[in-house]
């Protein structure tokens, strides 16, 4: 049996690199301690007693133009002990969600006349009370020997400034965060009294889901130093890859005619919101809603492409079945990372914008812990000799890998061919002939997939025969398209369905019972709601998809005009993804202009003319499905 080591706090020290030559446990006077068994801290000090306090760390910008450094608003929970004598470790999450959301207006999504814009005006509501209690990492980690942040977003809750969907303003006050708990920047309480942080090892976490999944990305992105690791659960790795694809306006699933100055919108919860409007609106131009292109206001947002200034390891984990934050970000940022020396580790789950605490309850919060313990106070254990990747491959039942995508996947290259008396066409190792579609916007991509036996005027559909055995895809389709577009749509869109009857996820739902994850009280309880899958029998489903605009089928950074009825040839990925097409099944690929879910909608009409023998689609695949 293991004992338990109590670990003074000068010992934690030392672990984490802070001191040398600490004193012997048996030496050190009786003071707190931090314990730590089988490789993670435990539970010893009080959750009720912590100290709580609210502080305003001074940032180097003045994104409101009061003539004012901004101030990020922080709120502290640590144990009771860190006022006599005992230095903790601290785990951040910065977020704009504290005080609430505003609800802007959307932009339109169907594309008639030129500005699309839609008309904002700063809320004249007074803001909403601000809540900590959203946050989890408190109720599980004060316990356990850390302090830890709830700090509003600058233009959010409580802070000043304005914000900016995380742009540098937003960066540098969850920089000043972490500076300020090694002593390099200065917090003041409501009064003006400077507030120091001696309590604080100095070794610093940053964690979160979503938006707070992205706050992390973008502060590693910085180099700042006390910043050890970062947990980013559905984080986005570019700002660009959300809104947008190869020059396309692309919506976040089920969020039509939303967009980056729409999410500085809806997040504006300070008080006097109207001092936030110039900055705003100065957004929504530069974001360029008409064209798409990439520019520097995308390009200042692209935190996959600051991973060489990283300092801190990164724990991320996505869902499979995210079309919000897709996985194209998830594997955006791994990619990178794997250029890198850092300790890294990816999960991926089923489920869809969900977090881990809900997909895999206590063993994702035991995961964080030996992950903080070797990050943060340098305990020894095995997190890191663990595998890398784990993926939930049916719900419930999770897969160890060395690596992602699977490095046993290889690109499989396959064509379209014409189906013979108005069936689809077939997808094959070879493909010939030409074909031809309508583009009818209305129409959804579900709507246009349902029937594989048919020919239909409004897409091109291609299908294997049935699978031999089970085929697992993992990474990044591409496919290549030699074809002429006359009408006013843009947009080519592909998307990879799995045909054949099964019963699958079709969502992750609360259910009446509750569990207990961490510590209560009564203002910030430690328990929610179990979220269990849903499940529902269907004929297909609709594995990834991806899409392009054909005018910037030179580059992202600027627009080329497109002749009618002249052929051009457009290449594109689609979203990456890992999934397993069972024996029996069958592989589709439908070829659309308009992906009424996602692009913007022009007006019906446009005609798209495809050669066949000169377009093809790459799977990542196990197994070579041509032979």
């Amino acid at each position: 049996m293991r004992l338990s080591r109590l670990v003074p706090v000068a010992a934690v020290a030392a672990a984490s690199g802070l001191v040398a030559g600490a004193l012997p446990a048996a030496a050190a006077p009786e003071r707190p301690h931090v314990t730590v068994k089988d490789g993670r801290t435990q539970p010893t000090f009080s959750f009720q007693d912590a100290i709580r306090q609210q502080v305003y760390v001074e940032t180097d910008v003045d994104s409101d133009n009061d003539g004012k450094k901004d101030r990020v608003a922080v709120f502290v929970t640590r144990p009771k002990e860190t006022d006599g004598g005992l230095k903790v470790a601290s785990i951040i999450e910065g977020s704009p969600y504290y005080a609430g959301l505003q609800d802007p207006p959307y932009h339109p999504a169907d594309v008639t006349d030129y500005p699309r814009l839609s008309p904002w005006t700063p809320p004249t509501a007074p803001p909403a009370p601000t809540s900590y209690a959203r946050m989890y990492y408190d109720n599980y980690f004060v316990s356990r020997g850390y302090a830890v942040l709830a700090a509003d977003t600058l233009g959010t809750g409580n802070s000043d400034g304005c914000p900016t969907a995380v742009g540098p303003n937003e960066v540098d006050g969850m920089k000043k965060v972490v500076l300020w708990l090694s002593g390099k920047a200065k917090a003041y309480d409501a009064s003006g009294k400077e507030i120091k942080a001696g309590w604080s090892t100095g070794n610093v976490a940053m964690a979160g889901k979503s938006y707070d999944g992205t706050l992390p990305l973008a502060t590693a992105g910085t180099g700042v130093e006390g910043l050890k690791t970062v947990v980013s659960v559905s984080g986005v790795a570019n700002w660009y890859d959300y809104y947008r694809a190869n020059g396309g306006v692309i919506a976040p699933d089920g969020y039509e005619g939303e967009d980056l100055d729409l999410h500085a919108k809806a997040v504006l919860s300070r008080k006097n919101p109207q001092v936030c409007a110039p900055e705003i609106h100065d957004i929504e131009k530069k974001m360029d809603r008409v064209t798409g292109d990439y520019n520097a206001t995308w390009d200042v947002r692209n935190f996959a492409k600051k991973v060489k200034d990283f300092k801190a390891s990164v724990f991320m984990t996505g869902g499979l079945a995210d079309w919000n934050v897709k996985p194209s970000e998830m594997s955006l940022l791994w990619n990178s990372l794997k250029k890198t020396n850092l300790d890294r580790k990816l999960w991926l789950h089923q489920a869809a914008h969900d977090d881990p605490l809900d997909v895999r309850q206590a063993t994702w919060l035991d995961t964080l812990n030996l992950w903080f313990a070797h990050e943060l106070y340098g305990v020894k254990n095995d997190v890191m000799r663990q595998p890398k990747v784990d993926i939930e491959r049916t719900p419930g039942n999770w897969e160890t890998y060395r690596e992602w995508p699977s490095p046993s996947a290889r690109p499989v290259s396959l064509g379209f061919t014409n189906g013979a008396n108005g069936a689809s066409g077939v997808l094959g190792a070879r493909g010939k002939g030409q074909a031809g579609f309508v583009d009818a916007p209305a129409r959804t991509a579900e709507d246009l997939v349902t029937d594989e036996t048919k020919a239909d005027p409004n897409r091109l559909l291609y299908v294997t025969p049935a699978l031999k055995r089970p085929v697992k895809f993992s990474g990044t389709a591409n496919i290549k398209v030699r074809a002429s577009v006359d009408g006013r749509s843009p947009y080519l869109s592909a998307v990879l369905v799995d045909y054949g009857t099964d019963t699958r996820p079709s969502g992750f739902a609360a259910t009446q019972d509750k569990w207990c994850y961490g510590d209560s009280i009564p203002t910030d309880p430690g328990c929610r709601a179990v979220r269990k899958y849903t499940f529902a029998t269907t004929p297909y489903k609709i594995v990834t998809r991806g899409w392009t605009d054909i005018r910037n089928r030179r580059s992202i950074w600027y627009q080329t005009p497109v002749t009618p009825g002249k052929s051009y040839s457009f290449n594109w990925n689609l979203v990456p993804e890992d999934y397993v097409f069972k024996a029996g099944h069958r592989i589709g690929v439908m070829i659309v202009a308009t992906d009424h879910a996602y692009t913007l909608r022009y007006p019906a009409g446009t005609k798209v003319r495809v050669d066949l023998g000169q377009s093809r689609i790459t799977l990542p695949l196990t197994t070579d499905i041509t032979g």
